[in-house]
């Protein structure tokens, strides 16, 4: 995520505020051009200090405090281009339901910020019947009715949005064994999923995909029973990023790209800080890194990795001077760097070799030297 700042006074933002705490003026936020505007009342609408030369006016979900997003004044559409995607949200009359997805749509504007940085491609339903859509959904209270489950089926995500309760989700990941759970997380996971099936399923690449994937036509539904039953395959972790990605491919897949958009995200907000990592020990050298480029466009995977591990160690130690887990507690092996550069080069396909590289060669040394260091916090 880069820095925001308010056009008329100069005041930091984060990403999801709607009002600037310096100069009272309204705020909104401009997909197309990913920026966070002060805005002005115009004719009815609003004038981006952004974009001054258009008129623009919020998206209808705006009336529920669910979305700062704008649309260009001169468009019919009454949602944004994130919440364009929703097919189902909750009985907002309920309190608890509006609270939750109000969180839930926090997340998911994240999730929008970086597919569109990326330039991956984001149809509707009214363009696709296998769209990338979102339903949004409560437990029932009563009765017989199974639990909703968060999964992904043909380009719909269903989400339970008792997720966005902080205790329930830390109990849920409790009870799975998950180092890590969040909103985010969630979103990044599923939309893997509908990016397998557009950027690897439709555009060709099955072959390549089972080289280092696996082979997807493996029975999914064994596949779960198996992992839950008798839990991870030995050894995952020098093969997967996490105990559940070794379940079957499609798994691997959604937990690897997850992780990609997790290290693609951190490391704009980095570069915006214009951090440097040099640790004062006797490998810091080895172990530095200098956080200044898009990691967007036109930046090899190596790259992006090789300021991934000295920064996740520099942030878990921060961590840990406070008492607090790992923020990053996964490590990241030579055979999931593979699968890394996998997923950034369908991303970046046809961008040129400047966007790619094998995730190996130089980084052999960092990850020698990181893999114990950055090792998750045990459990007690």
């Amino acid at each position: 995520m880069k820095l925001f700042e308010c056009q008329a006074c100069g005041q930091p933002l984060y990403f999801e505020n709607t009002r600037c705490e310096s100069c009272a003026r309204t705020l909104g936020y401009l997909p197309q051009e990913a920026a966070l505007s002060a805005l002005e009342p115009s004719r009815g609408a609003w004038r981006a200090l952004a974009a001054p030369e258009r008129l623009f006016r919020f998206c209808a979900n705006a009336e529920h405090d669910a979305c700062n997003w704008l649309i260009d004044e001169a468009q019919p559409q009454r949602f944004c281009v994130a919440c364009s995607h929703n097919r189902t949200v909750p009985d907002l009359s309920n309190p608890t339901n509006l609270a939750r997805w109000r969180r839930i749509e926090m997340a998911k504007r994240r999730l929008f910020y970086t597919l569109m940085r990326l330039g991956l491609p984001l149809r509707t339903r009214a363009v696709d019947p296998q769209g990338l859509a979102f339903d949004f959904l409560a437990d029932p209270d009563e009765g017989p009715s199974p639990r909703i489950l968060t999964g992904h089926q043909d380009g719909l995500i269903t989400l339970n949005i008792a997720e966005a309760d902080d205790a329930e989700r830390e109990r849920r990941r409790h009870s799975m064994g998950e180092p890590y759970r969040t909103l985010l997380g969630h979103f990044r996971h599923e939309v893997g999923h509908y990016y397998w099936t557009v950027l690897v399923e439709e555009a060709g690449h099955l072959e390549a995909f089972r080289t280092v994937f696996g082979d997807e036509r493996e029975d999914y539904g064994e596949a779960l029973k198996r992992h839950y039953a008798s839990g991870p395959r030995a050894g995952w972790q020098n093969e997967y990023v996490s105990a559940y990605a070794g379940s079957h491919p499609w798994e691997d897949w959604a937990e690897t790209w997850a992780h990609y958009l997790h290290i693609v995200d951190t490391l704009e907000t980095a570069s915006a800080f214009s951090m440097r990592v040099r640790p004062r020990i006797g490998l810091g050298e080895e172990l530095s890194a200098e956080i200044d480029f898009d990691p967007h466009h036109n930046v090899s995977l190596n790259r992006l990795v090789a300021a991934w591990l000295p920064l996740t160690f520099a942030v878990n130690s921060l961590n840990r001077s406070m008492g607090q887990p790992d923020l990053y507690p996964f490590v990241l092996s030579p055979a999931v760097i593979g699968k890394l550069a996998f997923i950034h080069e369908r991303i970046h396909d046809g961008a040129g070799d400047a966007s790619r590289g094998s995730g190996h060669g130089v980084l052999h040394a960092v990850i020698d030297r990181l893999r114990r260091p950055v090792g998750p916090m045990q459990d007690g």
